[in-house]
This record gives structure tokens, sequence and C-alpha cells, in this order.
């Protein structure tokens, strides 16, 4: 689970390839160094196939792109893939819409705003509770998201007409995941027989003839 690529020319470290908790990854260092270094290996890259020079690549990442709206614009690789970090929300970059180390502020800029249109057209209705209640459209239909979980709507509820204490009510009402109920089998009672005592054997006296 581990293949040693060679040494970075910068530092002088030893750079790894291995299997990490999310994934193959490379690391800069070695266990026990304290400043060691990590990055993610891209899609379509393993850890028997990537190449010093690629995966020293990966250590420009995060990149700074710029500013937007006075908010820092990064582009990075994460657990699920390529994305663009803004004003703490992450938009993720497609293989078709750019690559992290290439990508230019602009680009990033122009995904920002289209995952902000596709936001607002799947908010059917926005709570503004402390735990950012909203009833979205889905993939596979409208929900309720509340404190990052989601919950299905009932068929015979119209998500627009829902108020926010219907709402809490289908919250409160939903079963809570990894608890698995198990219903008991219903146990028979066991009828016992009793068992006949054996016949007991008839004894026959022995008659003596006299002679």
């Amino acid at each position: 689970g581990e293949r040693e690529l060679g040494t970075d020319p910068k530092t002088g470290k030893l750079v790894f390839a291995k299997i990490g908790r999310y994934g193959p990854m490379i690391q800069l260092g070695l266990g026990d160094d304290e400043d060691k270094k990590f990055a993610s290996i891209r899609t379509g890259k393993s850890i028997n196939d990537i190449t010093l020079d690629e995966a020293m690549e990966l250590f420009k990442l995060p990149r700074t792109l710029g500013d937007f709206e006075e908010k820092t614009v990064v582009a990075a690789i994460g657990r699920f893939g390529p994305y663009v970090r803004h004003d703490s929300k992450f938009i993720s970059i497609k293989k078709d819409e750019g690559d992290p180390l290439t990508i230019t502020l602009d680009e990033a800029i122009g995904l920002i705003k289209a995952k902000r249109d596709k936001d607002a057209k799947a908010l059917i209705q926005d709570f503004k509770d402390e735990d950012n209640t909203q009833i979205l459209e889905g993939r596979y239909g409208p929900y309720i998201k509340s404190a990052k979980k989601n919950y299905r709507i009932p068929k015979d509820k119209k998500p627009e007409e829902l108020t926010y204490d219907e709402v809490l009510a289908i919250i409160k009402a939903a079963p809570v995941k990894g608890k698995k109920t198990v219903k008991k089998k219903a146990t028979k009672k066991k009828t016992t027989t009793k068992k006949k005592a054996p016949a007991k054997k008839k004894t026959v006296a022995k008659t003596t003839k006299k002679k």
C-alpha cells in the first residue's frame, strides 16, 4: 500500500504514494516528521503509475486565485475531487469546467455564479431559523433540509404550502438513521407430553411339583 517515488528537489525529503483514509494520496516526508505534507491523487492516476513530477505538481494546491466580493477564491482537490472554495462554500470543478492547477479567477467566478443560480432555482421555501431549515427541489423531488440533514416530504403534502410548524412535525416524526427496528417473532409455547411409565412385567409364580 505504499510506493517510494523519490526525493523532493527543494527539501530533499522522501516522497511516497500510498493509500490513505480517503483513498490514494501523496506524502511528502517520513511518518514521524512534524511538517510532513499530504495531497490527494487525482482520478485517473494510481499509486502504481504516478510519477515524482506529477506528485510534486499536486503540492501546488491549494491555489489562491484572487478575490471576489472581498472574499478569497481558492482552487484545490479534496476528498470528493477538484473544487473552488469561496465564502466558506465549495463548488465542484467538473472535468469539462477546468483544472484546479490551471483554472483562472474569472473561470472560478463563473462557476460560483452558476452554482448560485442553480441553488436559487432549487429553493422552494427558506424559514431562516437557527438550523437553516429550507425546502428544496432535489434530484428525486422536494425535500426538507435542516441542520445539514435531509428529510422526505410526505406525498400528501404540498412543499410550497407547508408551514414551519408542519415542517418541524415532519422532522420530529422522521425515523432515526442507523437504528433498525427488529420485530420479535412470536414464540410458541412448547407443549410437553408426559411420558407413560413402562408397563411392569408380570411376575409368574413358579409351582414346584411334588415327586
